[in-house]
C-alpha cells in the first residue's frame, strides 16, 4: 500500500464544513447609514469621504461596510487639523 493515500473520510455531503480559519472577531463593520449617524452626516457626505479616500470601506456585494477603526482614524485626523 502506497504512503501517499489521503485516509481521511470524505466530507458529509450536505453538512456545513469548519475547515477555514474563524473570522476576525475584531473586524467590527458598519454601514453607510450607521456612520452617518454616528457623526451626524448625510449618507452622501459618507459616500463622498469614501470616494476621496478619507474614509476607507469595503465593497461587499452592492453595499459598502466601514470598518470602526476607520471611523476612528477620520475623527483623529480632522481632530489634527484644527
Amino acid at each position: 500500500m502506497p504512503d501517499d493515500i489521503d485516509n481521511t473520510p470524505p466530507p458529509d455531503p450536505g453538512g456545513v464544513q469548519h475547515d477555514a480559519e474563524p473570522a476576525d472577531e475584531s473586524l467590527d463593520l458598519l454601514t453607510v447609514a450607521e456612520v452617518a449617524a454616528m457623526l451626524r452626516l448625510s449618507k452622501m457626505t459618507i459616500y463622498r469621504l469614501m470616494d476621496k479616500g478619507r474614509l476607507p470601506a469595503l465593497r461587499v456585494g452592492r453595499s459598502f461596510r466601514i470598518p470602526r477603526d476607520s471611523v476612528q482614524a477620520l475623527l483623529e485626523e480632522s481632530s489634527h487639523l484644527r
